[in-house]
């Protein structure tokens, strides 16, 4: 049987991470004079859109395990609430400069300052269906495992992220992959109590 909680190997991916944002976030991108051309510019804003947009994506799906195991086991609100709460400012952060338009804004609106009203739409409060919550164990432990598994999942993603991501993005990427391996631990030691 593995061991579970917070490892030597899971403190040093935390670190990792953090220090892989550090060294992204001083090294340029640009030619020897730091100026980048209009298509490099161009591409290296798509590529930060298509990024953030597929780690919001993976926050998002996390959120909704958590509103599922929420609405599976309504006696662990209080563990899970604030952790749901903290994902769900993970989506809002992550979805706050995507570029995309929302149905209600102008097609002229510049996609660098546009948020596109995605802000608004992660619920505050759980909204799991039916279907969501009976794919949830049964078990309250067991539930939480695999909640800090999915947890730990995401964290992977955006360390992984952390290589191709611009400075400003690989700050935040890895300042949320460290919050989902903070969250992974809480719920590991949730789950034995």
């Amino acid at each position: 049987m593995g061991r579970t909680g917070t490892t030597r190997r899971h403190a040093l991916m935390a670190a990792g991470a953090t220090a892989a944002g550090l060294l992204t976030a001083c090294t340029s991108g640009g030619s020897s004079d730091g100026v980048l051309s209009p298509d490099a510019a161009a591409r290296a804003a798509r590529a930060a859109r298509a990024l953030r947009k597929r780690a919001a994506g993976d926050s998002e799906e996390l959120l909704r395990r958590y509103d599922a195991v929420l609405a599976r086991h309504p006696r662990r609100t209080e563990l899970l609430t604030p952790l749901r709460a903290a994902v769900a400012r993970h989506v809002s952060a992550l979805t706050l400069r995507t570029g995309e338009p929302s149905p209600d804004s102008s097609s002229d609106a510049d996609p660098d300052t546009d948020t596109g009203g995605n802000t608004d739409k992660v619920p505050e409060k759980p909204s799991a269906t039916l279907a969501g919550a009976s794919a949830v164990s049964s078990d309250p432990a067991e539930a939480l495992k695999e909640l800090a598994a999915a947890e730990r999942r995401t964290s992977d993603a955006h360390t992984a992220s952390l290589v191709t991501a611009a400075p400003e993005l690989a700050r935040l990427l890895a300042s949320l992959a460290a919050a989902n391996a903070a969250h992974a631990y809480l719920l590991t030691e949730g789950a034995r109590s």
